[in-house]
């Protein structure tokens, strides 16, 4: 059953290590020939050229996520709704919330997409680092004998890009992996709460969708601090400038085009309001209130009837017609034979 396991993680990994040696590789060819083919900082460099090569392959799959994102937060009056009338019967509840979602285009798991793929990824850089380091000779991707003991022995802020927190007793290179941790960590939590506290809508802050995100604000950023002790620090190296390039991704995004009803919104109405007024221009069309209180519409005036002299009052009183009011007699008039 392992021997299975491992056939079909072999399977899977093997092309991410051709892919993944190739971009470091090319990294490493433009670095090394700067700062030297085996020194730390070339390799910590390509280490993070590989990150940004992946970050940016990931953006098609960030903007379905902020839709994603956008769409639950909006249909979230709707989730709650259903909750209330469906709220007894918690299998007609989960299908008619699943049916809502199909409908706006939702998947209420986006945010964690560009995450499970980038795992892979994470997987295949810590075997090419471990390997390099406790048997150069395996060969895997295009990591050549030479290129995979220049990866294994490199050394960056006195540690091994190999070392990890567990594996070495030298305290430089334990507190340059806690300091990486740290970061890792702190990167983590702050991203996710810079999307909850700026751009979601009051709306969104309670219901299922509101529990996955809190799920994710504070158990994410311990998995990575326990784990994080474990991995080498090379593999610090890219998962703390993932995170980096994450937070300023949305910094940007919350910033220009943040989600109708939050926080982030008002703050950009303010900015163009604040620009349009430093320009002289007229404001936004944005920066209109919400809500417009109308007058009350005025009462009609009552019409009058017109004033009748006596000749007309008598013929109308002796019209006889239908529905026509009888004349009440006055005293002056001559009595009718």
């Amino acid at each position: 059953m392992i021997d299975f396991f491992q056939t079909i993680g072999g399977a899977i990994l093997t092309p991410l290590y051709y892919a993944i040696s190739a971009v470091l590789i090319g990294w490493h060819k433009l670095w090394g020939a700067i700062f030297g083919p085996a020194s730390g900082i070339a390799w910590i460099l390509s280490i993070i050229g590989l990150t940004l090569v992946i970050r940016a392959a990931l953006i098609p799959l960030f903007v379905k996520q902020i839709k994603s994102s956008r769409n639950m937060q909006l249909i979230q009056p709707k989730v709650k709704e259903l909750q209330k009338k469906y709220g007894h019967d918690r299998e007609r509840l989960a299908q008619e919330t699943m049916s809502l979602y199909r409908e706006s285009g939702t998947n209420p798991f986006a945010s964690c997409v560009p995450i499970l793929l980038q795992m892979p990824v994470f997987l295949s850089l810590f075997r090419l680092i471990d390997q390099a380091a406790k048997d150069p000779t395996v060969e895997r991707g295009l990591m050549t004998e030479t290129l995979n003991r220049q990866f294994g022995d490199a050394v960056f802020l006195g540690a091994k890009i190999s070392d990890t927190f567990l594996s070495t007793d030298l305290w430089s290179v334990r507190v340059l992996a806690l300091v990486l941790v740290a970061a890792m960590t702190v990167t983590t939590f702050t991203t996710q709460r810079q999307l909850m506290s700026k751009n979601m809508p009051a709306d969104a802050l309670s219901g299922p969708y509101a529990q996955q995100q809190k799920l994710l604000l504070y158990v994410l950023p311990v998995v990575f601090a326990v784990g994080g002790i474990a991995f080498p620090v090379g593999v610090l190296f890219y998962w703390t400038t993932s995170n980096l390039w994450t937070m300023g991704q949305q910094f940007y995004v919350i910033r220009n085009n943040p989600a109708p009803g939050t926080p982030a919104f008002k703050a950009k109405q303010d900015r163009d309001a604040e620009k349009a007024r430093r320009k002289g221009e007229p404001l936004p069309q944005e920066t209109v209130p919400d809500v417009v209180v109308e007058e009350e519409p005025k009462p009609q005036a009552r019409q009058q009837p017109k004033k009748q002299t006596r000749s007309q009052r008598k013929k109308t009183g002796g019209s006889g017609g239908a529905g026509t009011p009888k004349k009440k007699p006055d005293p002056g008039d001559p009595p009718s034979s």
